[in-house]
């Protein structure tokens, strides 16, 4: 492949002369804009098709906006079929044609989508941090380009961002509707409720929100899933026992917002405890699914007690074979899950999340924990009308309260907004909706 080929591909991931579909502007973009002149390398990861291909995108368009050439800015998409099986080799050919023909005017912005295709890339990243001569942005599937690998690969000189699928407030957008303040969320009230069914049914990958029918949403993420399951976890790590892994991915999806202990696990699947552990490395590592501890200021306890296990997105959870209406209360405790740890990564990160457990098996789905203080204790329910449910959360909260010395007590539900007064506490109650917006 000769040089005017190259520029020829490359052009049609560009702006030097024409316009490139951005999509629509992601939160994360903002943050991840006013660190791109720290000589640092900038890695973006999350799970596949949560819009990182967009990020860079905006990005770079961003750039454009505030003066930087069109010509100083390099997009190479790796997952272009004409870059197949890229190596260190073509990898300095791409960036000396681009030198050569474009004509970069100042030190340039380098993003780098889907890096992992490369052979060896890290040395190319890394010659061109250490001698400072461009600025780089890096995506990849979870698969290959984890925080884990790159704090080895590049200790001490990136930057490491998570990207989520879309919170709620960014599926408003996609769905034509922008929240700007809290006028906005009473003004849209109806509307908002409206959406926020399909948001906790089908959850926020962006390809999926943009589409109506259900059965095409449900084949989309069924087939994430697969890629997942297949390339990023049984094709990466080599794993010849494939159905004792899929097996394992069956389980945790059937029991989320469950306990778990791998002990346990090993006897219901009949599989070794070694190989529940590490296979449950590779699916927290391709982002499919994560782990919150049960709380104790003991951490030999906290590191004995069982975990509880969420997934990514709700939209696997529904997609996967499971009742929705069964699981209503799982789905909004998922939800709030995945928020607390998006509002970890994005605006708190000394934010813990645990859940709380005592001995007569009250409990409590999240503990916000901040440094030395609990923050905020959660419950989390469909409904309060029945008064079972109602004593039961109430009762849990109440005792947690006591015992982490923690007054600040809340509940999400579905569509319950009041104040509950007990022992002199005051609980909190919440509509889903208002709280993932708040």
């Amino acid at each position: 492949m000769d040089k005017g080929e190259i520029i020829s591909i490359l052009e049609k991931w560009n702006f030097w002369k024409r316009e490139i579909d951005t999509g629509n502007k992601r939160e994360i973009t903002e943050k991840l804009f006013t660190v791109l002149k720290y000589d640092k390398v900038v890695t973006i990861v999350g799970v596949r098709r949560s819009g990182k291909s967009y990020i860079l995108r905006q990005l770079a368009k961003n750039l454009i906006k505030k003066k930087v050439p069109k010509e100083d800015i390099l997009i190479i998409n790796f997952e272009e079929p004409a870059f197949e099986g890229s190596d260190l080799k073509l990898l300095l050919k791409i960036y000396e044609s681009y030198k050569e023909i474009i004509k970069p005017k100042g030190k340039p912005y380098i993003f780098l989508d889907e890096i992992q295709e490369v052979k060896n890339w890290e040395k190319f990243v890394r010659s061109l941090n250490e001698r400072k001569e461009a600025y780089l942005i890096l995506t990849g599937s979870s698969s290959k380009l984890m925080s884990e690998e790159m704090g080895t690969i590049l200790t001490g000189r990136q930057l490491t961002f998570e990207v989520f699928p879309l919170s709620f407030k960014e599926f408003l957008i996609f769905n034509n509707l922008k929240i700007k303040n809290e006028k906005d969320i009473y003004l849209n009230a109806d509307y908002i409720k409206k959406y926020s069914w399909e948001y906790v049914k089908y959850g926020g990958f962006p390809e999926v929100v943009l589409i109506e029918n259900e059965e095409i949403k449900n084949k989309i993420i069924f087939e994430y899933y697969n890629t997942i399951i297949n390339r990023d976890i049984i094709e990466r790590y080599k794993i010849r026992s494939i159905e004792k892994m899929k097996h394992l991915a069956r389980y945790y999806f059937s029991n989320i917002c469950s306990s778990i202990t791998y002990r346990k696990i090993s006897g219901f699947l009949n599989m070794p405890t070694e190989t529940i552990s590490r296979f449950s490395e590779y699916l927290q590592t391709a982002k499919l699914i994560f782990f919150i501890d049960r709380f104790s200021f003991s951490l030999k306890e906290r590191e004995n007690s069982p975990r509880k296990i969420y997934c990514i997105d709700n939209g696997f959870f529904t997609s996967l074979g499971f009742r929705f209406m069964e699981n209503r209360g799982k789905l909004l405790e998922n939800l709030v899950a995945i928020e607390l740890l998006r509002r970890k990564y994005y605006r708190h990160n000394d934010l813990e999340i645990y859940y709380w457990k005592d001995y007569q098996q009250r409990e409590v789905d999240f503990v916000l924990k901040k440094r030395t203080k609990v923050e905020q204790l959660i419950q989390v329910c469909y409904s309060l009308e029945e008064y079972n449910t109602k004593k039961r959360e109430i009762k849990a909260l109440l005792k947690a309260s006591k015992e982490l010395k923690c007054k600040n007590l809340l509940i999400i539900s579905w569509d319950e907004e009041t104040e509950i007064k007990e022992n002199n506490l005051v609980i909190k109650t919440v509509p889903l909706w208002k709280w993932l917006l708040s």
